[in-house]
């Protein structure tokens, strides 16, 4: 039986937090605190949301009731029943009571939901105005001074931090605790130090004798090896976190620090395996990336050392907003940890330069790096050159979130590296005719190859797409020190929901966001495209220019749908793009008609088909073969190989003929006068035979010979055959001309000659001397 709510203690409760919220918001001052209150905001709007969502049916049925009753009657009609009375009063105040209730629920969900916006106010200006605030240079005496002159008060809390240490590490100890302790510290042990290499075997020998040959078995090697890594440094890392939260009464401030230090191990595991898998020192043959093994071994201890740095910066940073230190134990913290970041990732690039030119002196042929890996490590060597700039100069706010914002996106790019490999080999592999999970699917729904490759092509599309929406969304939202799996997820059903569009604002953050949705939409769009043009399509039943009409209309769909994103990611509301919709009418009025019809009249081209790319056709005096149908015109490939382009517009409204449409066939006629005095029926024989013999003419329907003409210049005979396309009538026509004269040469018979009349005038002078 479902439990009922107590509305009033709920309202009660909700009312509390909010007041509660309120009072840590004005107390909060770092970044850190202000984002565990802005989600605290938004599940206490939500909560409230939830509350009016439970309370709606109880007034719908309220009123439902009170339908019933009916209005109570007028002066002078017959008074109702007291029953009837107490029963219209008791709804009614029970209906007032529920909307009083839903009002108050309603209040508490906006105040805080602006309680939210204003908290992201706070971090902005907060971050901004860390950003532009300088410090200290990292080698001045003031950003060194906590190490040798401790303030008071950050004496104190680290003494209290350090005695709840201590306290809680002799209670692991202590006789009642000593046995578990012990056997979790050794589990800790065997795990870290064997756990590694069984699960590293077990995975190899799964991947020999279990995994189909082929790409899939590098790629997931390559996964299971990441996969590896966090198991066992994350599940070390659980086992020594029950070590110490097992105890009873442990401070507040040791449970939240050793929970941030946990998700931080799992994040610092991640890049170790990640480096791992990538180098693939252990098996380099099945290295996922083209890597010679001198770079990989020079490269081999630098992804443990980038994940111990990020666990020590994230520590330090946890550390310090537990307990509450003062801004120049933080700045130091900060410009520590950037500095330790920032060098190892320094030192990848610099390496791989440095090992490259030593082999390519020792005589070492070494394959060029692809631009896309040199923009990559252009792109590191960079922004960390750029974080110890800001460093020097005293900006150690702008190192730590470039910090942050490099090892993320490090994360994001790596992860999604592996993953597209991994989905696509293995729907290559698991949908091959050639394995035997392919064979059972082609005999359990009765697919030929063509049809199995068709659902591994189009499986990996989608699960290309589903990547690349969860890598765009990480981009944007995470950051290695919150992030998490379920949180990015629950961003990208707000963002699909269009939740995350109608609350944006336009702000510098927010266009640096459209821009990079912009260049990884139009990336993505373009891939499709390819895909479809050189992958799924030709693997269907579609003729080529279905298929060319099918990917310019995909491509046009898509160009509009990243237009109408982009500018949601910018935070412009619908509502405010009237303006925009009535200049946009007053242009199309005055000057962009013709576009706007050739716009539509491509659409209605590419859906409606009455000419496709690769028909013959003849327009305005004009014939060639449709070679592209664009959003605004038509390019049509003359017999001379020149391009005349022509407005979709003309092609909808004017006459068209289509010479190809239907697969109709050519006719090759030929006109031909003979003088009065040849024999018709040797000719008609002659001329037959001349057709039957061509390669080019068919024989269904039969070559004819038409007696067309009798004039006094001789007899006109027409020679009729059909050829398979009206492509190849002028060729055929040209052979059947030189094979025809060559006959009538050989057997005797000429073609008529024109007639000429000379009429010259008489000599009058002799004829009158005559008759005399």
């Amino acid at each position: 039986m479902e439990e009922k709510i107590n509305s009033v203690v709920e309202l009660d409760k909700l009312q509390k937090g909010l007041d509660s919220l309120k009072q840590a918001v004005s107390n909060a001052t770092t970044d850190n605190q202000l984002g565990i209150l802005n989600d605290s905001a938004l599940q206490l709007a939500s909560d409230a949301n939830a509350l009016i969502t439970v309370l709606q049916p109880a007034r719908r049925q309220i009123q439902g009731q009170l339908d019933v009753l009916g209005p109570p009657p007028i002066e002078g009609e017959m008074k109702e029943t007291n029953t009837v009375v107490k029963s219209r009063n008791s709804l009614n105040a029970r209906k007032a009571l529920l909307d009083s209730q839903i009002e108050h629920a309603k209040t508490i969900s906006l105040s805080a939901t602006k309680l939210s916006l204003q908290i992201v106010n706070i971090r902005r200006n907060t971050m901004r105005s860390q950003m532009a605030l300088n410090s200290g240079s990292i080698l001045s005496v003031q950003f060194w001074s906590p190490v040798w002159q401790t303030q008071s008060e950050d004496k104190r809390r680290l003494t209290s931090f350090c005695n709840d240490v201590t306290e809680s590490w002799r209670l692991v100890w202590a006789p009642e605790w000593r046995l578990g302790s012990t056997v979790l510290l050794m589990l800790v042990l065997i795990i870290w130090c064997f756990g590694s290499h069984w699960l590293d075997k077990s995975v190899g020998w799964f991947s020999i004798h279990i995994v189909p040959e082929g790409r899939l078995r590098r790629s997931f090697l390559a996964a299971s090896t990441t996969l590896v890594t966090v198991v066992n440094v994350g599940m070390g890392a659980q086992v020594l976190y029950w070590l110490f939260t097992r105890l009873p009464k442990l401070p507040d401030v040791l449970v939240d620090i050793a929970d941030g230090l946990l998700r931080l191990t799992f994040f610092s595991s991640l890049i170790a395996g990640l480096g791992r898998a990538f180098l693939s020192n252990h098996r380099p043959s099945w290295r996922l990336l083209v890597i010679p093994d001198p770079l990989a071994q020079v490269m081999k201890p630098l992804p443990t050392l980038l994940a111990t740095c990020v666990l020590f910066s994230g520590a330090i940073e946890q550390f310090n907003n537990r307990i509450g230190t003062s801004v120049s134990i933080i700045m130091f913290g900060y410009g520590l940890s950037a500095l330790l970041v920032a060098s190892v990732a320094f030192s990848g690039p610099f390496l791989i330069k440095r090992t490259r030119r030593k082999l390519q002196a020792a005589g070492v042929s070494l394959v060029t790096p692809s631009p896309l890996v040199a923009l990559i490590q252009v792109c590191i060597t960079a922004t960390s050159i750029s974080i110890l700039i800001a460093l020097l100069i005293g900006y150690i706010s702008l190192a730590r979130f470039l910090t942050y914002e490099l090892v993320w996106i490090i994360i994001v790019l790596s992860l999604f590296y592996l993953l597209i490999h991994l989905v696509v080999d293995l729907c290559e592999g698991l949908f091959s005719p050639n394995t035997l999970v392919g064979v059972r699917i082609k005999q359990m729904f009765h697919l030929n190859d063509r049809h199995l490759s068709q659902v591994a092509i189009l499986l990996a599309a989608i699960g290309k797409t589903l990547l690349i929406m969860f890598g765009t969304v990480a981009l944007i939202n995470g950051n290695f020190a919150s992030a998490t799996p379920l949180a990015l997820l629950h961003k990208v059903m707000e963002f699909w929901g269009g939740k995350g569009i109608e609350n944006l604002n336009i702000i510098p953050a927010h266009v640096l966001n459209a821009l990079i949705f912009l260049g990884i939409a139009l990336y993505v769009l373009r891939s499709a495209r390819r895909w479809l043009e050189k992958d799924f399509l030709p693997k269907t039943i579609m003729e080529p220019g279905m298929r060319s009409s099918v990917v310019t209309l995909f491509g046009n769909v898509g160009y509009v749908l990243i237009i109408l994103l982009a500018i949601s990611t910018l935070g412009i509301q619908w509502n405010n793009l009237a303006w925009i919709v009535s200049a946009l009418s007053v242009g199309i009025g005055f000057g962009l008609q013709e576009i706007v019809k050739n716009f539509i009249s491509g659409l209605i081209l590419l859906t409606e088909r009455p000419v496709k790319v690769g028909d013959l056709i003849s327009i305005s005096g004009i014939e060639g073969d449709i070679r592209r149908i664009n959003v605004r015109a038509t390019e049509i490939q003359l017999g001379d190989r020149s391009t005349v382009i022509v407005p979709n517009s003309q092609l909808i409204s004017q006459n068209v003929r289509n010479a190809t449409m239907g697969n109709v066939q050519g006719v090759a006629t030929i006109v031909l006068t003979f003088p009065l005095d040849i024999d018709p029926e040797k000719v008609r024989t002659l001329l037959l035979a001349a057709y039957s013999e061509h390669k080019t003419i068919q024989s269904i329907p039969a070559p004819s010979v038409t007696f067309s003409q009798l004039t006094p210049a001789g007899i006109v005979l027409r020679i009729t055959g059909f050829v398979s396309s009206p492509r190849v009538v002028a060729s055929t026509k040209s052979d059947l001309l030189f094979e025809i004269l060559q006959r009538l040469r050989t057997n005797g018979i000429t073609l008529s000659m024109p007639q000429k009349m000379i009429v010259e005038k008489a000599n009058l002078s002799s004829t009158s001397s005559l008759d005399s």
